[in-house]
């Protein structure tokens, strides 16, 4: 299962033998179950999460209860709160598994330690953080600028193998509509798939 982590670092970095087996060595596995949480909201966050397998989804509850999906991950993708991972800081989201999982977990400390005895990884982490910078960037504007049918369709695209496994609820609150209106922009792309 480790295979996955390294060719995911290795589209962006060459690591030795050496190098890979002290990445390895500072990584905890974690089998999580469908509908729990890996980071709770006012948690230290002390992980940032590789996803083996499963489906892994981060999301803000404000404070009547509705819940708005930030982000999903599913296999091949990091996750974590970012901006509390970083500052070590109470978590803002909760991280939630959407079924059950395989992760692989790398603390602040031993990410701290990865800089400096193999500080390649900073290049590494460096353009995840950008990539995520961008994507969440370009899904601000197609926010304020697309309809929720492109918005929809994006969806699609970003999550192909995922997105019969993920709820409509949560499918709705990641591209900020209710799930009604997701039902009736499914209805009119079935309807249209047939003319």
């Amino acid at each position: 299962m480790k295979d996955l982590i390294l060719k995911n670092i290795s589209k962006h970095i060459s690591l030795d033998c050496q190098e890979e087996s002290y990445f390895l060595s500072l990584l905890k596995e974690k089998k999580v179950i469908k509908k729990e949480l890996i980071l709770e909201h006012q948690q230290t966050c002390n992980y940032i999460h590789f996803v083996q397998s499963g489906i892994l989804r981060a999301f803000y509850m404000d404070s009547s209860g509705k819940e708005s999906t930030i982000m999903f991950a599913v296999s091949d993708w990091w996750i974590t709160d970012m901006y509390c991972f970083i500052n070590q800081k109470p978590a803002m989201l909760n991280i939630e598994a959407l079924e059950d999982s395989s992760i692989l977990q790398l603390s602040k400390d031993h990410l701290e330690e990865l800089y400096l005895k193999v500080p390649k990884f900073e290049r590494f982490f460096r353009i995840i953080m950008q990539n995520a910078y961008i994507r969440e960037q370009l899904r601000t504007i197609e926010n304020l600028s697309l309809p929720a049918e492109e918005r929809y369709y994006n969806f699609i695209n970003k999550y192909p193998e995922a997105v019969k496994r993920i709820k409509q609820k949560q499918i709705a609150s990641y591209l900020g509509i209710t799930p009604e209106f997701l039902s009736i922009i499914k209805t009119g792309k079935q309807k249209n798939s047939f003319s």
